[in-house]
């Protein structure tokens, strides 16, 4: 159900959206009533960097009973960006964040995930971070935001900075995540930092890294 974090406050500039926090569960049919298709956007903007700028990237994990992916299909992001026969479509990488509106894109058609898929994962990292010494400290006005793709009316926004600045050392964060409730679908948000990247979240989930 929707609390109230949903309500508008007038002096809050973002008060626009509907926005969801750390630790909430919001029912998708609910939000949007026969909800089949969904697009995530992720945006930011940089602090300072006129070259080198810190690459976010978003990634998806999908996920089976035991919390693990099957294969390594259902890992997607920059270099798997079509999965389940197109149930799932990551749009591109940008990899500056300039401009307004979401800088990364991520559609999936909720009918036609498998049903030994239970859970979809959303992270966002940064690329190379270790190597190229950019932290979630050189980014600001990060978000997370779920669209229904039919009508095109934005459900709810994640604000991510609080999250990212709670931990200097994360180049990892795991957004939250989509799961069946029964015949429902459900978001969490999650909001939790990882210090070891990306492939730290890929081998929890089964993935071997190479390397």
């Amino acid at each position: 159900m929707i609390d109230s974090s949903f309500e508008k406050q007038q002096d809050d500039p973002q008060a626009k959206f509907n926005r969801v926090h750390q630790g909430e569960t919001l029912d998708f049919s609910e939000l949007s009533p026969g909800l089949n298709k969904i697009m995530i956007g992720l945006g930011w903007d940089m602090i300072g960097f006129e070259a080198d700028a810190p690459d976010l990237d978003a990634s998806v994990f999908l996920l089976n009973k035991e919390g693990l992916t099957r294969q390594n299909e259902d890992f997607i992001y920059y270099n798997n960006m079509i999965a389940l026969d197109g149930a799932i479509e990551h749009k591109g990488d940008n990899r500056t964040g300039a401009g307004d509106g979401d800088d990364e894109n991520i559609v999936i058609d909720l009918d036609k995930i498998p049903f030994d898929i239970m859970k979809i994962q959303f992270v966002v990292s940064i690329y190379d971070a270790q190597t190229r010494g950019h932290s979630f400290l050189d980014v600001r006005n990060v978000f997370f935001r779920v669209v229904d793709s039919e009508n095109k009316r934005e459900l709810f926004r994640y604000f991510l900075d609080g999250e990212l600045k709670a931990n200097e050392r994360g180049t990892a964060l795991k957004v939250g995540y989509i799961f069946r409730d029964g015949d429902k679908w459900m978001f969490t948000a999650e909001g939790e930092l990882i210090e070891d990247g990306l492939n730290r979240v890929a081998t929890t989930y089964g993935m071997i890294i190479a390397g």
